[in-house]
């Protein structure tokens, strides 16, 4: 048990969130925002996606890091490769959020929406008529590749709706089921493809998950096959992905995650996500790397990181914790 427990966040936060987060701490939580300067009060809990040196030397008693977003920046990673001493813990939070996401993306492609519904704003009933029925996804074998705090959610939400699922993450131990959703090893992963109809990409980028959807894994798919992604861009190979929804090897796909971002403010509007056209493909729904973003996510951040400060502050092991060595 820690008597006075000193949490400081280093960026400057929504004041939405820091109220949330001061009406839930109870008052053996000291909390304090902001850059660190020379008078700063020793912390053991620092809360910082991104923190620098002067951050994390700061204080001696720092004993925790807590990155305030799911996934680990590789700067950070290799940046807290220094500081043995300090775990790293990472929020989940946006679970179920990105999960939602997910099967909105997942309905959009599979049923074929935004094709209708551009036609139909021209007056053009023709794909009524003409076009892809879409795919029906009662029963359709789905397998999530990364099967962690969002594709345990993704899962459960697709079973919901009776479909076959089948779990794929790291470490996954033989038999292993949860909540009736079997859970395969990633060396199983592509033996898993072939029964394949839809997959579904909730793993975390790291040296071996980039590139690890490729043509040879895309062409595996059971047709019509769909994938999503909301884990990160650089998991599926760039322009296999490209091809395979040109060539119909793929019948369509949900993307929130991408290959080039903006870099600055005035970017924003002006930055191609891909240096493939994937906007011309009718059969691709695109989405700017919306994740965990609702209305209630500032909320369940603080819920999130208040249960965590206060397992602290009571001696108890936090969990959620980072491995640099996997980058997760």
């Amino acid at each position: 048990m820690i008597s006075q427990l000193h949490v400081h966040i280093l960026e400057n936060q929504d004041p939405l969130f820091l109220g949330l987060l001061h009406r839930q701490l109870n008052n053996c939580i000291q909390l304090t925002t902001g850059k660190i300067h020379q008078d700063l009060p020793h912390y053991q809990m620092l809360v910082a996606g991104r923190p620098d040196p002067a951050a994390l030397s700061h204080s001696p008693a720092l004993q925790w890091l807590v990155i305030p977003f799911a996934g680990v920046p590789v700067e950070t990673q290799g940046l807290m490769q220094n500081y043995p001493t300090i775990s790293v813990h990472n929020l989940h939070h946006n679970a179920r959020p990105t999960a939602e996401l997910a099967l909105a993306l997942l309905f959009a492609a599979a049923k074929n929406l935004l094709p209708y519904d551009q036609a139909l704003r021209k007056s053009d009933w023709t794909p009524r008529y003409e076009g892809n029925p879409g795919l029906l996804l009662h029963g359709c074998p789905v397998c999530i590749f990364g099967f962690g705090a969002v594709g345990k959610e993704v899962g459960r939400l697709c079973s919901a709706l009776d479909m076959e699922v089948t779990g794929v993450r790291a470490g996954a131990q033989p038999g292993e089921i949860w909540k009736g959703i079997p859970v395969l090893p990633t060396a199983l992963l592509q033996k898993q493809l072939v029964k394949t109809q839809i997959l579904i990409l909730t793993v975390p980028l790291t040296e071996n998950t980039r590139g690890l959807i490729a043509k040879e894994e895309l062409c595996m798919l059971r047709k019509p096959s769909v994938l999503i992604n909301i884990s990160r861009g650089q998991v599926v190979e760039e322009e296999a992905l490209y091809e395979a929804l040109f060539d119909g090897t793929l019948s369509a796909a949900g993307l929130d995650v991408w290959y080039a971002y903006p870099s600055d403010r005035p970017s924003r509007r002006s930055t191609q996500p891909s240096r493939y056209p994937f906007f011309k493909l009718p059969n691709v729904v695109l989405s700017p790397h919306r994740g965990g973003a609702s209305d209630q996510t500032e909320v369940l951040r603080a819920e999130a990181l208040a249960h965590l400060i206060h397992a602290a502050s009571k001696g108890e092991e936090l969990w959620n914790r980072v491995d640099l060595d996997r980058g997760y």
